[in-house]
C-alpha cells in the first residue's frame, strides 16, 4: 500500500521540479529548487542533479537527515501541492535515473522516505489540506489521518 493517494501519485508523476528544504549546521533553514521523480518501487521521492553532492543540500543532509519536499504549481483555478516531510537517505549511485533527459546528472542522489504528507488542491479546488502521518513497518507504508499543522 502506497503512502500516497492515487491522485497524489498521478500529480507527482506529472511534475519534475520541487523545492527541497534542509537545515544547515547553524540551524538555519535552506530551500532550493531541484529535479525529482516519484519512485513507485520505493514509494519515495528521489532527488538529484548536476554536481548534486557538492552542494549545501548534500552537506546539510549528511548532518541532519530530516527534510521537506514541496511539489506545487498554480493556475487560474488555484494552487495545488504535495508536501512531503521525511527522512533522507543519501545514495552514492543511481542519480542518473532521477531525470534521464539530463545525461550530466551525477551518480549521487537523495531518497526522501515520507513520514508526513499534506496535499491540497488535488481533489477539489481551494485550500483544503489533507494531512496524515505515514507509518512504515517491514518496508510497507500505511497512512493514519492527522492534522497537517
Amino acid at each position: 500500500m502506497s503512502a500516497f493517494t492515487a491522485t497524489e501519485v498521478e500529480y507527482l508523476q506529472r511534475m519534475t521540479m520541487c523545492r527541497l528544504a534542509t537545515v544547515g549546521a547553524n540551524g538555519q533553514p535552506h530551500v532550493i529548487p531541484v529535479t525529482f521523480r516519484y519512485n513507485p518501487a520505493e514509494d519515495a521521492i528521489d532527488i538529484g542533479g548536476v554536481d548534486f553532492a557538492a552542494g549545501k543540500k548534500w552537506r546539510d543532509l549528511q548532518r541532519n537527515h530530516r527534510a521537506t519536499v514541496l511539489v506545487d504549481d498554480a493556475n487560474p483555478q488555484g494552487a495545488r501541492a504535495v508536501e512531503i516531510r521525511g527522512d533522507a537517505e543519501l545514495h552514492e549511485s543511481g542519480g542518473g535515473e532521477v531525470n534521464p533527459r539530463f545525461p550530466n546528472f551525477v551518480p549521487q542522489f537523495v531518497r526522501i522516505r515520507p513520514r508526513f504528507i499534506v496535499s491540497w488542491g488535488l481533489e477539489e479546488p481551494g485550500f483544503h489540506p489533507f494531512g496524515r502521518a505515514v507509518e512504515r513497518a517491514a518496508g510497507r507504508a500505511g497512512q493514519t489521518n492527522e492534522s497537517p499543522r
